[in-house]
């Protein structure tokens, strides 16, 4: 025989909050237990008092504090020594420019510069702004391969080394490289308690587990001994590189701007958890990699779904480009305010695009996926460009190029000279590569568009988004974020993260078999200003 046990009974100085309302605004304070009540006048909420025996009110459900700073791995936070587990990735041509890493760094978040396709006197520029702006603060510097133009990637290690930089997100690799070797094994050091110390740390963006893998284990044997021996390493460093893996974190990016192989990121994360777990037993690391996620984090429902899958920290990319802070143009980032779900397109890429690889684009306003895809396949149907028939490449002159390709070839000449010879040198005496530069002088030239805001080029600013925009948008839709001119960076990460944790306190609440209202579960962007919404006394 049972006896039914009563409902635990609640008291306070003040009385519950009732209604969806209510309900909704005591949720939302993170920093204060929630118990759900029933009363007279129906369900309420209470943040202030107690559990009683003798108190006026039932208690249905509660929910302890838990504030964006409990998501994701705390082992992130101290490693970057970040107050949330949130990153801001990079995106290419410092559209993530040194005001965004910046702005970032200060309010406590990671983020990374766009240095994929800037030249190393403007890297070396933002460097010095780092170094004299933010001394002892978090930021990371993206590290791109570049199959077709492995100077840069060189160079582009031997600045951050020059400047130690603290971390690397390294991107797009097809496979590792002597530079991202080179820059991990350059910050080895003996010490610590488990006798080896990282002191420049790498995040490995991904989307497949053969890449991952890579970086996951130490650095191959060939490239540790190639290093030692050319000086770039100690012996030292050559022996220690054995004992550590290559990353301290593998983002695996699902369907995102840029580079993406769009692959859904409930399929994609799970498997390269368990492949991390399965790495770190057969390796036996003291320490275990990290694993986040990164493609489709536009809302705060879409970055609690990734901490619930077991995500160590989020990476956004998508919806930093319509900041204040990014390095693009107003044109731009009034078209990604106004981008929704379907808004995007693959397109070939420049930084590979003999290689046929594409990456996720704008379409809505701009008709650049089109052109590049024209432009990729005549490179493949054709041998040169003097293959081309004549019809085709005098609508290109006049519609794409708007000027002979003559002119197009000299223009891109100059720009090799300064920037890698090689190039030059490999496309002598061979037409199909002299058209694949010609071609790529569009794709690069479509982002430069795009970046300062050439009005006449328009339609063929090449925009990287993805689908994450679209959701921002319609998350945003109604408040003061929807206007580009409110987005700050740091804002909008602190209430992806704020609402991030508002869904987890509602899965609590679910999983107590409470059912919600649509008014209730829907985390309450705030009207005010951004610079109102650190005053003291708001709350998200």
């Amino acid at each position: 025989m049972t006896t039914e046990q009563p409902w635990p009974r609640w008291s306070g100085p003040v009385a519950p909050a009732v209604g969806e309302t209510g309900i909704q605004q005591a949720l939302a304070r993170l920093d204060e237990p929630v118990y759900i009540v029933r009363g007279p006048r129906g369900l309420g909420a209470a943040t202030g008092g107690g559990v009683r025996a003798d108190g006026e009110y039932e208690v249905v459900a509660a929910v302890p504090p838990l504030g964006p700073e409990r998501l994701g791995s705390a082992a992130f936070l101290a490693a970057y020594g970040v107050r949330q587990a949130y990153m801001s990735g990079a995106m290419a041509g410092g559209i993530a420019s040194p005001d965004l890493v910046i702005a970032m760094a200060r309010a406590g978040y990671l983020a990374s510069y766009g240095a994929a396709g800037v030249l190393p006197e403007t890297v070396e520029k933002a460097l010095a702004r780092f170094t004299a702006e933010i001394p002892g603060l978090p930021y990371a510097c993206n590290l791109i391969h570049a199959p077709s133009e492995e100077r840069l990637e060189r160079t582009a290690v031997e600045l951050y080394l020059k400047h130690r930089v603290p971390c690397v997100e390294a991107s797009a690799f097809l496979g590792l490289t002597p530079h991202v070797v080179r820059y991990r094994l350059a910050g080895l050091r003996a010490g610590g308690p488990h006798g080896v110390v990282a002191e420049n740390k790498v995040v490995a963006k991904v989307s497949r587990t053969e890449i991952a893998e890579l970086f996951i284990r130490p650095a191959p044997e060939a490239m540790v001994r190639a290093l030692r021996e050319e000086g770039a390493i100690s012996a030292e460093q050559a022996e220690l590189a054995a004992r550590m893996p290559l990353a301290d974190d593998i983002t695996v990016e699902a369907d995102s701007g840029g580079h993406t192989d769009r692959r859904p990121l409930p399929a994609q994360l799970p498997v390269v958890m368990r492949q991390r777990d399965a790495l770190m037993r057969e390796l036996g690391y003291p320490v275990r990699v990290r694993v986040g996620a990164a493609g489709g984090i536009g809302t705060p429902e879409a970055a609690w779904a990734a901490f619930a899958m077991g995500a160590d920290y989020v990476v956004t990319g998508s919806v930093n480009q319509s900041c204040v802070e990014a390095g693009t143009s107003d044109l731009v980032k009034e078209m990604l305010a106004r981008a929704d779900l379907a808004d995007c397109e693959m397109a070939p890429a420049a930084d590979m695009f003999e290689m046929g690889v594409e990456l996720q684009v704008l379409k809505r306003g701009t008709l650049f996926p089109m052109r590049a895809r024209q432009l990729y396949e005549l490179y493949r149907d054709h041998d040169g460009i003097d293959a081309i028939p004549a019809p085709v490449r005098a609508r290109l002159e006049q519609q794409v190029f708007r000027r002979p390709l003559t002119d197009v070839w000299d223009e891109t000449v100059t720009y090799f000279q300064r920037r890698d010879p090689a190039q030059l040198a490999r496309a002598a005496d061979h037409p199909k590569r002299r058209a694949a530069l010609i071609f790529r002088w569009y794709l690069g030239m479509a982002s430069r568009w795009a970046t300062t805001g050439e009005p006449d080029r328009a339609v063929d600013y090449q925009i990287w988004c993805g689908p994450a925009m679209g959701s921002f948008n319609s998350w945003v839709r109604g408040t003061y974020l929807a206007a580009p001119r409110n987005r700050r960076v740091a804002d909008i990460a602190r209430h992806l993260m704020s609402g991030a944790a508002f869904h987890q306190r509602l899965s609590l609440l679910r999983a107590a078999g409470l059912a919600l209202s649509p008014a209730i579960a829907a985390y309450p962007v705030p009207e005010q200003s951004p610079a109102d919404a650190d005053a003291p006394g708001v709350r998200p």
